[in-house]
């Protein structure tokens, strides 16, 4: 009896030294780089999805990507990416002026107190905004154009098919938005793409020509910049969103100020959390602003922004997504413009085979939302009645919905439409690659290699019902300046050739 209680005295100490050894190896792997939302850097958030992100199942390894048939060949890319790693903007830069001030001040009136400051960090006392003194923000930052330039030359060697004809704009059309660091984000890209297929420089490089559309009428990449209904919806949601988030943040203020003997407010640990996030990402700086916070905080955090994103940019709401339809609508123009060319046998170099588009976390996440990605079955139904989804489940819940891996720096959705021969017929199929890597599609079963009839009808058709018009703009004669200038020019036409017979009633909107 003795032995045996030994033996078994034996097991449990080996068993707790293996639990013990398992957590503290968990803690070491902890990498806050992964846990910031949208500000993630691209190589980190595509890193999530190959190794650890559950697309369609709470159960791990459900979906296994299909094998791409020997039969089948690319013959049209589509491209929606979202700029690469940015610098703060200029706005957030007057926040971290403040913040510096801010600390000072904090550590003033804890020493006028009489508190001790032996809990504060030794970098705190004497921080000071890397960005102070800059005038501007929000500009592609080195990092980003590294990322931009190698994600261009891995599409290009990942599709070397659609990538043989002499460069021509009709054949690889490029458009960004209007803001610097989207069209900058093209233009790095567009050199990755066609390095070494010019004669500029010693990296054989060769212009290409990038696309953009006003500001004032980019229905098409910035659609929420001319959407009415949905501006008023945001700024309606936003008294809700601080709600949802405010117990949080309290809670964590409220360690924060236990834990470093520091009066901080809900609005310093929103401003730390930002300094942690733009350390991390941009400087690789993980052990100051991110290291006052405990791992849970940190997931905690996390889990708000993907939350106001969902809310505000995601499946919160159908218009949030739905006001995309004219970009979903020139996705499948594009593919029907490549079927057709096949059909016909066009030659090659008259047709276009890949259309590049470069814009921010606005287009990136409605469009994601619009061909159903990061979804299961049901909830799949649940957009197609236009019905909201339950929000994010709360850590240490698991949730496929988070900002790193939806919508980091540069991070992209590809749909390369494929056709496939046999018995002297061609099928079309859509792949869509989220940061590179297969994803499954709920509106096509839960693959990623559909049949292109079927992603018409299944998952691009109930939206499409809808116009851009209607959804977020009913009244057209006073919203004029939010169409794009080939709409204006043509209702100008219509107006002077035909009269101004044409119905514009709207229908009725739900936010």
């Amino acid at each position: 009896m003795k032995k045996i209680t030994t033996i078994f005295l034996t097991l449990l100490f080996l068993f707790s030294i293996v639990v013990n050894s398992t957590a503290k190896a968990k803690e070491e792997t902890f990498d806050v780089r992964q846990h910031l939302s949208t500000v993630t850097r691209y190589e980190v958030g595509k890193g999530i999805n190959e190794n650890e992100f559950v697309l369609l199942s709470k159960k791990e390894n459900e979906f296994v990507s299909a094998k791409v048939p020997d039969q089948c060949t690319p013959i049209h890319l589509n491209l929606v990416a979202r700029h690469g790693t940015r610098a703060p903007t200029k706005k957030r830069i007057r926040d971290l002026d403040t913040l510096s001030s801010r600390l000072k001040e904090l550590l003033q009136n804890a020493k006028e107190t009489g508190s001790s400051l032996e809990k504060v960090p030794n970098w705190l006392p004497k921080w000071s905004s890397p960005w102070k003194g800059k005038i501007r923000g929000g500009e592609l930052i080195s990092q980003g154009e590294d990322e931009m330039y190698h994600l261009g030359k891995r599409i290009m060697e990942r599709f070397q098919g659609l990538f043989t004809d002499e460069y021509h704009p009709d054949i690889y059309q490029i458009r960004a938005t209007q803001i610097p660091r989207a069209s900058a984000s093209a233009v790095a890209f567009g050199m990755g793409m066609f390095s070494g297929k010019g004669e500029l420089g010693a990296g054989k490089h060769r212009a290409f020509s990038v696309l953009s559309e006003s500001r004032a009428s980019d229905i098409m990449l910035r659609f929420h910049d001319c959407c009415r209904n949905y501006k008023a919806y945001r700024k309606h949601q936003e008294p809700a969103v601080h709600k949802l988030k405010e117990p949080v943040l309290n809670e964590i203020t409220s360690s924060l100020g236990a834990r470093y003997g520091l009066n901080f407010t809900v609005k310093d640990t929103s401003t730390l959390w930002f300094l942690c996030k733009q350390e991390a990402s941009l400087l690789g700086i993980t052990d100051q602003a991110c290291g006052l916070f405990s791992q849970d905080e940190v997931k905690l955090l996390e889990w708000t922004d993907d939350l106001e994103m969902f809310i505000v940019k995601g499946y919160g709401n159908s218009l949030n997504y739905r006001m995309g339809v004219p970009l979903l609508d020139d996705v499948i123009l594009s593919m029907e413009n490549a079927i057709k060319a096949k059909e016909e046998g066009h030659a090659p170099g008259s047709y276009e085979k890949a259309r590049l588009r470069f814009a921010h976390a606005e287009t990136l996440v409605p469009f994601s939302c619009l061909i159903g990605l990061f979804l299961e079955g049901s909830e799949y139904d649940q957009i197609q009645r236009e019905e909201p989804l339950t929000y994010p489940p709360k850590p240490p819940q698991k949730r496929t919905w988070r900002g790193s891996t939806v919508a980091p720096f540069g991070g992209n959705n590809a749909l390369v439409l494929y056709s496939c021969s046999g018995n002297n017929t061609s099928e079309y199929y859509v792949q869509v690659l989220h940061n590179e890597q297969p994803i499954p599609m709920a509106g096509c079963g839960g693959t990623d290699f559909c049949p292109f009839e079927v992603f018409k009808e299944k998952i691009a058709a109930a939206h499409l019902k809808h116009s851009y018009d209607n959804l977020c703009n009913p009244n057209m004669e006073k919203q004029s300046e939010c169409k794009s200038y080939t709409t204006k020019f043509t209702e100008l036409f219509s107006y002077y050739f035909y009269g101004k017979n044409k119905d514009t009633s709207s229908q009725k909107v739900e936010l």
